[in-house]
């Protein structure tokens, strides 16, 4: 997905100008015969080359559909900026992770009320055991769907 489900933006985030060469670079080399634009194969095609997956149907699908209706692919620009949201959000949930892992002291892959209560002990020990508590329980909905099924 382009942006996190919980619906929390992730910061903005400028590439490198190296990275953003490397960008132009790889639209190049995926706009056969330089057309100008990328289709949906040449936009699926970049995206392996820059994250190392194949995007969905429904991915590819979602890109597409925002493309300006007046041209047959994706603009270097949109190209762009299409790139720059997917790394933000790469970036952010990497942080989320690297910010889980080190609340999961015995990497059990989820957090116990325990854990919680001495990771917020650590990283702001003025706050009541109480808020502490209701912030545990109200993560848990964030983890569910709106039918309480895993979202």
């Amino acid at each position: 997905m382009f942006y996190s489900e919980a619906g929390a933006r992730p910061r903005t985030w400028e590439a490198s100008p190296s990275e953003h060469k490397k960008w132009v670079e790889v639209f190049k080399a995926c706009d056969e015969d330089n057309k100008g634009y990328l289709s949906r194969e040449d936009f699926k095609v970049a995206v392996v080359m820059l994250f190392g997956y194949k995007p969905t149907k429904i991915e590819a699908d979602s890109v597409m559909s925002s493309v300006n209706p007046n041209t047959s692919g994706l603009s270097l620009e949109e190209f762009l900026s299409i790139v720059r949201k997917k790394k933000e959000v790469q970036l952010h949930q990497s942080e989320i992770r690297h910010i889980f892992t080190a609340f999961d002291r015995h990497y059990r892959g989820y957090l116990t009320l325990d854990d919680f209560k001495k990771a917020f002990k650590q990283v702001a020990p003025k706050l009541s055991e109480r808020t502490v508590l209701e912030v545990f329980r109200g993560s848990g909905k964030e983890l569910t769907g709106p039918h309480g099924d895993r979202a």
